[in-house]
């Protein structure tokens, strides 16, 4: 039986695929932190359905101060997926958290996996954020990462720290950058949550900006799938990978699309842009398709009716 550890298993795409994991009948330790970005009773839910799983143990705490070496002895696949999030909240006083969570963490359980006998793949949960502004749209991996944030700096730093343990004493990682992943259980600092839940509760939704701004956005189900084929192609070893929705949509019409799926007018009103967002973001995803055998299967309507019904039943 293959054995897996997800670090932020209660997180939105850590929950995802730790049931994921589940149903293919590997057994799965699940370590969160629970802490308090967003609230720990959110996360709590997303995995309160697996808790009494035979073969799935939960490991609350830090990664920093967990005896991995142990925990890592019989374990053929880590996925990495615990990160601070949220890139307008990484500037000031919070930074701190960023680089703790998002590389001392990762240096940390880099360390422990050099030593893992078992060890067949760490994949390591990046971002789109790494590119920032990128000179050409779709962007492919080989361009050179310019990060607008402070937390697409953290994140990247993580990513040549995998690298590095690559290289150095052959840490078989793989990184996916995901582009704005969405769907149920989407944190509620995220656009979409937080879109829906003004619907719901009849309020003007804030447009950072001028809305022309246009996003790659990936539907959890696909990221997963991603998450499950980089585990396990040979070739993906030592590899980066764009993981999109295999199409770049203008904010303004993510809301008529959003607007089709409620049923009524949503109401808008623009801010100031928000400092550290990318104007543009478009995932060349050939080389994903190409060695992952990677195809986003959910359209973008289809997945904000599933995110919708979600948040529907979590704030009626």
């Amino acid at each position: 039986m293959v054995k897996s550890i997800i670090t932020g298993a209660a997180g939105f795409i850590g929950s995802h695929l730790v049931e994921a994991l589940l149903k293919q009948g590997e057994e799965v330790i699940g370590i969160d932190e629970f802490n308090d970005y967003y609230n720990p009773a959110l996360k709590r839910q997303n995995i309160a359905h697996l808790q009494n799983h035979p073969s799935f143990k939960l490991i609350e705490g830090d990664i920093q101060f967990l005896d991995l070496q142990t925990l890592l002895e019989d374990v053929d696949v880590v996925y990495h997926q615990a990160a601070q999030a949220g890139v307008r909240a990484s500037w000031g006083p919070s930074f701190r958290a960023y680089t703790e969570r998002n590389i001392n963490a990762t240096q940390v359980l880099l360390e422990a996996a050099k030593n893992a006998k078992n060890l067949k793949r760490l994949v390591f949960a990046s971002t789109s954020s790494v590119y920032g502004n990128a000179e050409t749209l779709p962007t492919q991996e080989e361009i050179c990462p310019q990060p607008v944030s402070p937390y697409g700096i953290t994140k990247l730093a993580a990513e040549r720290l995998c690298r590095l343990y690559y290289k150095n004493f052959g840490v078989p990682f793989v990184a996916l950058r995901y582009f704005t992943v969405y769907g149920p259980r989407q944190r509620p600092d995220m656009a979409f949550h937080k879109f829906f839940k003004a619907v719901l509760q009849n309020q003007t939704i804030p447009i950072y900006g001028d809305g022309e701004q246009t996003r790659d956005y990936t539907f959890v189900s696909d990221a997963i799938a991603a998450n499950l084929a980089a585990a396990t192609v040979p070739k993906a070893v030592g590899e980066i990978f764009n993981i999109g929705g295999g199409s770049r949509v203008v904010l303004t019409q993510v809301l008529d699309t959003m607007e089709e799926v409620v049923g009524k007018h949503i109401k808008r009103n623009h801010i100031e842009k928000a400092m550290g967002d990318a104007r543009h973001t478009a995932a060349d995803i050939s080389k994903a398709r190409e060695i992952l055998g990677y195809q986003p299967q959910v359209s973008l309507k289809e997945g904000l009716t599933q995110e919708w019904y979600w948040v529907k039943s979590l704030h009626t």
